[in-house]
């Protein structure tokens, strides 16, 4: 086992830092919540630019910890996060290692991100009594919430190469 070096520790901080602070923005702003979404994974995309598991990990639980003790009042709007969005750049990032088929991938992703909508929703109707799209849900999750998880699957592949680009970048100077 490799031992963790500074800078990817520093690299982690920096990553936990600025997830926590986007998601919490996002959560307080109801107009920016899924912009905290995408932006916090990115920054969680940091650690692993250089390979570094645990402090993707690590960052992803404090991350989650502490968005929730900041906005603890609408903890229901970083159960997403925490659920899938967090996530998702590590799985991308262990099937790139791994080398499984793209296609195969994201249909395992999408139906994880199409269960991730309905337990959302399922919450939804939970605590506000809202069921007038209870009897067409799964059909709207499973087309609309599939196409737009293709969409986002392929933004993220595009951002995590330019995230690698900028942390080997900054590491080089």
């Amino acid at each position: 086992m490799r031992k963790i070096t500074a800078y990817e520790i520093a690299l982690s901080a920096l990553a936990c830092a600025l997830a926590t602070i986007i998601l919490v923005l996002g959560v307080y702003s109801d107009v920016l919540l899924f912009t905290g979404y995408l932006f916090a994974a990115i920054a969680l995309m940091l650690p692993l630019a250089k390979k570094s598991w645990w402090g993707y990990a690590l960052a992803y639980i404090a991350t989650c910890i502490l968005s929730f003790v900041f906005a603890a009042a609408r903890f229901w709007d970083i159960i997403p996060f925490a659920m899938f969005f967090g996530l998702h750049p590590l799985i991308n990032e262990l099937q790139l290692k791994t080398r499984i088929n793209r296609w195969l991938a994201c249909g395992i992703k999408a139906i994880w991100f199409d269960a991730t909508l309905w337990v959302i929703w399922k919450f939804v109707v939970l605590t506000t009594g809202v069921t007038y799209f209870d009897r067409y849900i799964i059909p709207i999750i499973l087309i609309a919430g599939t196409a737009l998880f293709v969409l986002y699957d392929y933004a993220s592949y595009k951002c995590r190469y330019l995230v690698n680009r900028l942390v080997h970048r900054i590491t080089k100077k």
